[in-house]
């Protein structure tokens, strides 16, 4: 039904104990996002925010240019990859290639013909050349008005990158708002714009929390919106505590500094891709022996 990598996998991704996983598996038939639900119903599980952090190697990069900017991933099999220096040239390309070109999706990127080939082709050669699978896996072109400003930030490398868009405010308070974002990493600007299905899937869970803590079902339907309030507070941008200054949400903080939140991207290296696990050993020799 399930594997013991199984169970080291869902207590990588919650935090809870072996034999917690190993329960939560089994009544969920082996559904690992059931499994994950399970525990957080139970109280177990302290790491609802990890569920789709798996990580991968690559990077982000942002590139602004008067009223334009973008953000993009780029991903490799190997940390080592992600930092060769053409692996690096060939991102910064991207980048140049998409905001100089008006490019607006992956998929025009891809087919874009510089001098007689495509990007689609410069990534076969890259991945040929590199002796390594090297995708590109999404960007944004965002535009703005005169009156808006753009805040970037990228941290850890590129391994995590932030582009926000402010209005009637200065580039620092745009900058301080991408680094609040990269560090906190809100779902939405605010409570109004978080998907239906995210505030139904929570819903349930707090529900069954509730009801697994021995409250009644009427009592339970009550405490929703309590809590909700509370999830809202930490995974909305505008309700966040700043990170530079927890006395006020960041919301606040912009209203304070004569501007208002228009946008925001954030992007995480690897979010939502499945790994495959290497020791550090055999990520060298593996290199070593591409380079032959």
């Amino acid at each position: 039904m399930f594997k013991a990598s199984d169970v080291k996998e869902l207590r990588d991704k919650t935090g809870a104990g072996m034999l917690d996983c190993k329960k939560a598996l089994e009544a969920c038939n082996g559904n690992m996002s059931e499994a994950v639900d399970w525990l957080r119903e139970k109280g177990i599980s302290k790491a609802a925010k990890k569920e789709s952090r798996i990580a991968a190697e690559g990077l982000c990069k942002i590139e602004v240019k008067d009223n334009k900017a973008v953000i993009l991933e780029v991903n490799s099999e190997t940390d080592f990859v992600a930092k060769n220096e053409e692996f690096t040239k060939f991102v910064d390309y991207l980048a140049n290639t998409i905001i100089n070109n008006n490019l607006k999706t992956k998929e025009d990127v891809l087919a874009f013909d510089d001098n007689g080939e495509t990007v689609e082709a410069k990534l076969v050669s890259l991945t040929a050349k590199i002796g390594e699978k090297i995708s590109f896996r999404r960007c944004e072109l965002v535009e703005k008005t005169d009156s808006e400003v753009f805040g970037n930030y990228l941290h850890m490398g590129g391994k995590i990158g932030a582009l926000v868009v402010l209005d009637n405010t200065k580039e620092e308070i745009a900058k301080d708002v991408a680094m609040h974002v990269a560090a906190m990493a809100p779902i939405s600007i605010n409570r109004e714009s978080v998907p239906t299905d995210v505030v139904e899937h929570e819903s349930k869970v707090i529900k069954e929390q509730v009801m697994n803590e021995g409250k009644p079902e009427e009592i339970a339907e009550k405490m929703v919106t309590g809590r909700l309030n509370k999830f809202y507070k930490e995974m909305c941008l505008e309700e966040q505590p700043f990170i530079k200054d927890s006395n006020v949400t960041v919301g606040a903080y912009v209203k304070n500094n004569g501007g208002s939140i228009v946008s925001m991207i954030r992007y995480a290296v690897g979010e939502g891709i499945e790994k495959k696990e290497e020791n550090f050993a055999d990520e060298v020799m593996s290199q070593i022996n591409a380079s032959k």
